[in-house]
């Protein structure tokens, strides 16, 4: 089990049971997780969540009068996040900072997308904007190669499989040795599909 560093401060709680109390729904909770997590579209949910809705592997958190269920994927995301509530004349506004949620701390046990996000964000991709280019990760495959989506300027430039080759997968395979190796999932050289 991971470790949660998650602030609901009272406010936030005593906001949230308000709107919880409005449900009229019997044990309902609320549920936090990140969606698209490590990468630039980051976002941080809060959502109900009803009865039969959590996860199994979801961290739980006792609250003032609810419980609230973090999404296991999103913990090293919502790592120091913070939700505040503070009240105004326009019925106040609920904020949620979570400064980890497009950048996690990796650690060698962090699942290997996360691994390949990081190393995608934080050392590929600046390297590509250069070019107006970016890459990012769509799926590791069972047999642990990373799917890639090059998009911006690396769409339908020839120079993509030197790219690919030389200088992404190589990256990706220093620092993520269980890797086999990367496949572009705008791969046009795959003639297995075409019809003749």
């Amino acid at each position: 089990m991971s470790d949660l560093n998650v602030t609901i401060t009272e406010s936030a709680q005593a906001y949230l049971k308000e709107l919880l109390d409005k449900q009229e729904c019997e044990g309902i909770a609320i549920r936090m997780f990140v969606s698209s997590p490590g990468t630039p579209n980051a976002e941080t949910c809060i959502a109900y969540c009803r009865p039969g809705e959590e996860e199994e592997d979801d961290v739980v958190m006792e609250m003032n009068g609810f419980r609230a269920y973090f999404e296991e994927r999103s913990v090293p995301y919502l790592d120091e996040a913070r939700v505040d509530y503070s009240p105004d004349k326009m019925g106040g506004q609920l904020t949620i900072r979570a400064p980890n949620s497009r950048m996690p701390k990796i650690t060698d046990d962090s699942p290997i997308e996360d691994r390949i996000n990081y190393v995608l964000y934080n050392e590929i991709n600046p390297g590509l904007a250069a070019h107006g280019g970016q890459v990012s990760l769509v799926e590791v495959t069972e047999d642990k190669y990373a799917v890639l989506r090059f998009g911006g300027g690396c769409q339908g430039c020839g120079m993509v499989d030197m790219t690919l080759k030389e200088g992404v997968e190589k990256t990706l395979k220093e620092k993520i040795p269980e890797l086999a190796g990367v496949k572009d999932i705008t791969d046009h050289s795959d003639k297995s599909q075409a019809y003749y």
